[in-house]
């Protein structure tokens, strides 16, 4: 946990004027699909995750400068599609966060606010952990460099 929390720190200074130098629609979308994998991780998604994404999102000073509305919009579309399906939701909210395979840096601030939502209620547990590495695994990082 200490070196997630080191890099979480390190990261957390920059990450506001790195979100928002790649604000687009399909950036929002793939931060709230991780989001959402890391909610289902625990086979429920129940409203206090939703709560906490759109409470994190609207407090951080990283992430305020996204629509909020628009990401829990998208928030309970990636949801929905996992409730129905687990893994055929799991994999389009996937094939979603793909789309920055080809861009390290962004997908590096993706793992991160997925790293922050999973332990923003101070219990970053396992199965949101393998989420967050399978997220990783998406996007070709290496989930050690997260603390993982």
């Amino acid at each position: 946990m200490s070196s997630f929390q080191s890099w979480l720190n390190k990261t957390k200074t920059g990450l506001q004027s790195q979100v928002s130098r790649f604000k687009n629609k399909d950036f929002l979308d793939a931060i709230v699909a991780g989001c959402a994998i890391v909610a289902v991780a625990d086979g429920t998604i129940d409203s206090t995750e939703q709560q906490k994404m759109a409470g994190y999102i609207g407090r951080s000073e990283q992430l305020k400068s996204f629509n909020i509305s628009e990401a829990i919009d998208r928030f309970k579309h990636h949801a929905g599609n996992m409730e129905f399906d687990v893994m055929v939701g799991k994999q389009e909210a996937l094939r979603t966060i793909a789309k920055f395979k080809s861009k390290p840096e962004e997908a590096r601030l993706i793992v991160g606010v997925c790293c922050a939502i999973g332990a923003a209620d101070g219990d970053f547990d396992d199965l949101e952990k393998a989420a967050v590495r399978d997220i990783c695994n998406v996007l070709n990082l290496q989930p050690g460099e997260f603390g993982l």
